[in-house]
């Protein structure tokens, strides 16, 4: 399976950090990029259970491909929610139940920085993201 656009962009600009500290910077940036979610997007019925940090995902199906915009009140999970939509965003269902966030966020060079809460949160997302796609 391929990698989306985004993915391989986001593997060469992580490849390219050094060490923990740029890529705690790249970060941020990645972060900042989310596109805001407007104020009936951030509803009861798009948060995400199972984050310790408010998380709300919208996602849409274009032709068999899924298309996700996530957001968060925690500026570091929103570096890793930029992550993890450049990874599945314009996947198909079956591609995004077969995705491995540890093994993605391993090719970055985080998944030692993802404390198990983190990760744990990630993965509820991932699994909303894999409820979405199964009710469509």
């Amino acid at each position: 399976m391929s990698l989306p656009t985004g993915a391989e962009q986001a593997l060469v600009a992580f490849g390219q950090c050094p060490g923990w500290e740029q890529r705690a910077r790249l970060l941020m940036q990645w972060g900042e990029r989310l596109p805001a979610l407007s104020d009936a997007e951030r509803c009861e019925a798009n948060r995400v259970h199972g984050c310790e940090s408010q998380v709300w995902l919208v996602a849409e199906q274009q032709d068999q491909c899924w298309q996700f915009r996530a957001s968060s009140d925690a500026r570091l999970l929103r570096g890793l929610l930029s992550l993890l939509l450049a990874r599945v965003n314009g996947l198909s269902g079956a591609d995004l139940a077969a995705i491995d966030l540890s093994d993605w966020f391993g090719q970055l060079g985080l998944a030692r920085q993802l404390s198990p809460s983190r990760s744990n949160g990630l993965n509820a997302v991932l699994q909303r993201m894999r409820e979405l796609t199964e009710r469509a």
